[in-house]
């Protein structure tokens, strides 16, 4: 089992969004990964994360929302750059926002702590993802923090978008990458 875990943790890698194709992944499968999500480490049940599914239907929306982002950053952007940062939006057969509460809580929990929880729950929906066989990816950037988005995904007081989780059939894998030794990330006191 150990073993099995560990395979499936270190084969794990990001698959871009323009590389994910159709078939994606079900209703249930896809209930299966926030279930995932909910197993993360979570202090005192805060459920310190939210997530919002954009359906197909609603992908227009987020397109024109990255598109004011990148307007609101950049006023010189041209057509084809709109354009690249509105196809963004319809990239993978599944896409839903990773939302941090990070805001005033009772019990009190710190940002940070409620943040590695953030972290846990999505790779724990990565990994379920990855298990089911499909390529997945996190895509973030300067829209998670743009006015429109949080317009458009009713972001609340305290509550800041993470990334997008995509997923989907990868259509093309890059060779597996290498991981670090651990002796290069551990110490003893």
């Amino acid at each position: 089992m150990v073993s099995t875990m560990l395979t499936l943790i270190t084969t794990r890698q990001t698959i871009l969004p323009k590389r994910l194709s159709e078939p994606g992944p079900s209703a249930w499968q896809v209930n299966d990964m926030f279930r995932a999500a909910a197993a993360a480490p979570d202090h005192h049940m805060i459920m310190p994360w939210r997530f919002v599914l954009v359906p197909p239907d609603r992908r227009a929306a987020l397109a024109d929302v990255f598109a004011q982002a990148l307007l609101e950053r950049d006023a010189a952007a041209t057509p084809e750059q709109v354009e690249q940062a509105c196809e963004k939006a319809f990239r993978s057969p599944f896409l839903a926002l990773a939302i941090a509460r990070l805001g005033l809580c009772e019990p009190d929990v710190d940002p940070l702590e409620r943040m590695v929880s953030v972290g846990a729950a999505i790779q724990n929906f990565l990994l379920v993802a990855h298990s089911m066989g499909f390529g997945a990816s996190l895509t973030s950037g300067q829209a998670m923090r743009s006015a429109a988005l949080r317009q458009l995904f009713q972001l609340l007081e305290g509550e800041q978008a993470v990334c997008c989780l995509n997923v989907g059939t990868a259509n093309k894998r890059k060779p597996a990458r290498l991981l670090p030794d651990v002796s290069a990330f551990v110490s003893s006191l």
